[in-house]
């Protein structure tokens, strides 16, 4: 899979500020396999960026292409299947299931679009320092655990793309480096591209492209 941007502004940007970015108003293509590190300060778009590759916006200018595909003429339907089958995410605002367990929130994401087998759930979370958590409800766990889970929960899925949005806010420097080495793996294993958004540039991220929006 291949997503291409062809000239992408967002609407409600004011003129000229697009005027220096490597990204915006660009004619650009990300393949999978390949790692692209996103780095902009707050407010550039970056959220934006990623909830328009993802389909969860269109309020921008050119077009965002997955294959030869323009994304604005697809149906929820559309969208569904291709996110089931080739685009993961973990969203800035983690969108987890507060009331239900971590375990439950994971394995509705594994059984929506099966991918692992229930027991490497419990490899991540170990992995990740959330083992102790599984049977916990997510509202009763810290927002750096919450962080974790939703890495987790994004990797039970097949893609071709990960889309990460600021996914280490709320991280010390272990646990960052440590959730970007299974993230890593994991896009290796599928030979996926991942597409990490931040507000600097991550040193132990290997990034093929590094863009500044």
């Amino acid at each position: 899979m291949q997503i291409s941007l062809q000239q992408v502004v967002p609407v409600f940007f004011e003129a000229g500020k697009a005027d220096a970015s490597q990204l915006w108003n660009q004619n650009i293509s990300f393949n999978k396999g390949e790692n692209i590190h996103i780095v902009a300060p707050s407010g550039s778009g970056k959220t934006s960026f990623i909830h328009f590759l993802y389909g969860l916006r269109k309020d921008y200018s050119g077009n965002i292409l997955y294959d030869n595909n323009d994304i604005k003429n697809f149906d929820a339907e559309k969208f569904s299947t291709w996110r089931q089958q080739y685009i993961s995410i973990i969203f800035q605002d983690l969108r987890l299931f507060t009331e239900q367990t971590v375990l439950q929130n994971l394995e509705i994401k594994r059984l929506l679009s099966p991918y692992h087998k229930e027991s490497r759930i419990a490899t991540m979370a170990k992995r990740l320092g959330i083992e102790s958590k599984l049977g916990k409800l997510c509202n009763t766990c810290s927002y750096g655990e919450q962080q974790r889970i939703a890495i987790i929960r994004a990797l039970q899925q097949p893609f071709d793309f990960l889309l990460l949005d600021e996914p280490f806010s709320h991280l010390d420097e272990n646990n960052r480096q440590l959730a970007m080495q299974l993230m890593e793996e994991e896009a290796a294993e599928r030979n996926a591209a991942i597409i990490l958004t931040d507000l600097k540039k991550i040193e132990y991220f290997k990034a093929e492209k590094i863009l500044y929006l």
